[in-house]
């Protein structure tokens, strides 16, 4: 791997905050030997996908695993019963 791994947790931050498409900040970025885990919740699988093609672009030479999650943006459509 020839990308400092020092460096590439705060890299991808500031990719995710500083870029007008994403303007992130809730992606967790987390190092698992040579891998590089993506966590945490989105609107949208569209957003996640654009959030892990923009990594995937900018660092090609990093193991990257999205591990994102799509929070539930509707209103529930059943009755959740309290016991």
């Amino acid at each position: 791997m020839t990308h400092q791994l020092d460096n590439l947790e705060a890299e991808i931050q500031r990719l995710l905050t500083e870029n007008d498409r994403t303007a992130e900040q809730g992606i967790t970025i987390q190092r698992r030997e040579n891998t590089v885990v993506l966590g945490g919740e989105v609107e949208s699988a569209q957003r996640r996908d654009e959030i892990c093609r923009q990594i995937t672009t900018r660092f090609p030479e990093v193991e990257i695993t999205c591990d994102i999650g799509i929070t539930r943006a509707q209103a529930p459509t059943e009755v959740e019963e309290i016991s």
